[in-house]
Formats: C-alpha cells, sequence, structure tokens
C-alpha cells in the first residue's frame, strides 16, 4: 500500500518562461530527498489524438516545426492562430483532454512506486489559448475544470514576453502577451493557481520548494489561494526552514 497520498504538481506559462528548468530542478531535489518522482508531459502523455492534431495543424497553418532558440529563431503557428470556428473546435478537444487526464491520474493514484507526479503543463496551459476574457469562453472553461483533477500545487511560472521570447523565439510577442494575461485570467476560474515570479533559477526554485513543503508535510498551511504571487519576502518560515536543509522523507 502506498505510504502517503500521491503528490500532483503541475506547471504551467508562457512558452520560455523557464518550466523546464524549474521541473528538472524540482524533480531533483524531491529525488535526492527520497520521494520518488515521475514527469509527464500534457502533450506527449494525455492530450488526445496528439498526432492527428499537429499533423492537422501543421497542413492547415503551415509554420515552422520544433523547437525554437536563440540560434534558430521558429515561427509556429498553432495555438497562437484564432477564430471562433477554432474556439469552438479546440473547446470540444479541451474536454476531451480534461478527461483524459482525469482517467490518466485516476490511474496514477493506483501506483504505489510514485510519490509525487509533475506535469509539465497542464489543462490549463489549453485554456490559456482561448479568448478567456469573454464570459461565454470562461463559462465553459470552468466546466471544463470541473472534468479535469485538481492538482495538489498548480503553479503559473510568470515572466515578462520579451524576456520569455529571447530565449524561446517561437510565436510573436503580441501573441505571448496576451497569452500571459490568459493565464492571470484564469485565476478567476481555477483559484488554486499560484503565479511564481520568475526571476533567478535559484530563487524561483526555493519559492516552488516553499510552496509544496506545507503539502508534502501534510500541514494544514493554506497554499492554494488565488492570485497569490509567493516572494522571497512571503516564503513561510518552515519553507525557509526546510529548503536551507532538504526535506527528508524519513522524517516523517
Amino acid at each position: 500500500m502506498r505510504k502517503r497520498p500521491l503528490t500532483i504538481v503541475s506547471f504551467s506559462g508562457i512558452d520560455g518562461a523557464g518550466k523546464s528548468t524549474q521541473i528538472q530542478a524540482l524533480a531533483s531535489w524531491l529525488s535526492q530527498s527520497g520521494l520518488q518522482v515521475s514527469i509527464l508531459s500534457m502533450w506527449d502523455d494525455v492530450v488526445v489524438t496528439a498526432r492527428w492534431r499537429e499533423f492537422a495543424s501543421r497542413r492547415l497553418f503551415g509554420g515552422d516545426q520544433g523547437v525554437g532558440s536563440p540560434e534558430k529563431p521558429l515561427k509556429r503557428r498553432d495555438k497562437n492562430v484564432t477564430s471562433r470556428p477554432l474556439d469552438i473546435i479546440r473547446l470540444f478537444l479541451y474536454s476531451a483532454d480534461a478527461l483524459s487526464l482525469w482517467l490518466r491520474v485516476r490511474k496514477l493514484q493506483h501506483a504505489p512506486d510514485r510519490d509525487v507526479i509533475i506535469f509539465d503543463r497542464y489543462i490549463y496551459d489549453e485554456l490559456a489559448n482561448l479568448p478567456i476574457t469573454r464570459w461565454l469562453p470562461r463559462a465553459i472553461a470552468r466546466m471544463i475544470l470541473k472534468l479535469a483533477p485538481r492538482p495538489d500545487l498548480a503553479c503559473v511560472i510568470d515572466a515578462t514576453p520579451e524576456a520569455a521570447r529571447s530565449r524561446k523565439p517561437e510565436y510573436p510577442l503580441e501573441f505571448l502577451h496576451r497569452n500571459r494575461q490568459a493565464y492571470l485570467a484564469l485565476r478567476e476560474c481555477a483559484r488554486n493557481l499560484i503565479v511564481i515570479e520568475n526571476s533567478s533559477v535559484e530563487e524561483t526554485a526555493t519559492r516552488i520548494r516553499a510552496a509544496l513543503l506545507p503539502i508534502l508535510c501534510q500541514s494544514s498551511a493554506p497554499v492554494t489561494t488565488s492570485s497569490v504571487a509567493i516572494s522571497s519576502g512571503a516564503m513561510p518560515q518552515e519553507g525557509k526552514r526546510f529548503a536551507d536543509r532538504g526535506f527528508r522523507a524519513s522524517s516523517e
């Protein structure tokens, strides 16, 4: 039987915000602390008909494929292409993805060899592609969120679009600004989202650990509050103490 409840952590944010770096840093820290960790990709491990959708997007919209870098910038055309018919199609697809996510997490609950599952992107990243500031897409987004399981810790790694694009030049700056605002607006629908201001790699990692530690310690500390941006000055005292010496699973 599982010794402790399975903890679900999700990372979201605009492209180039630094999610992959923080995911690897958190996974390494948890593993060194004696916990069994798995990393899942929303696109590769959850999304319904991912290959078909990628093929259809390439045929319909064109654009470059792959991952952009400062040395090799790309011009992608997929989620940044918007229209009312596309929004309707996406709502149906995202509903199917939410159900797939529910089934995947339900299956993971019965895997006794894992303590923490980290999701690289989550249903929030799909909903951020919609015109979430309008009342109808926002209402439908609320229904989709009810289908998807709620993570124990849902992080939005925040970054300025200019800095994000300099690290990962794939999408137009205008889209990154719009996408970032959509993530912030999603907090009205998903009040468990926590915005982590992206500063240095080490400071951001410490803030994420401080948010996760009360959950791992089964503390009653409220870490899933709305519109919270965790800063080094607002870090819980137990977060500072445990972050300094490292959380040991054997101490429980």
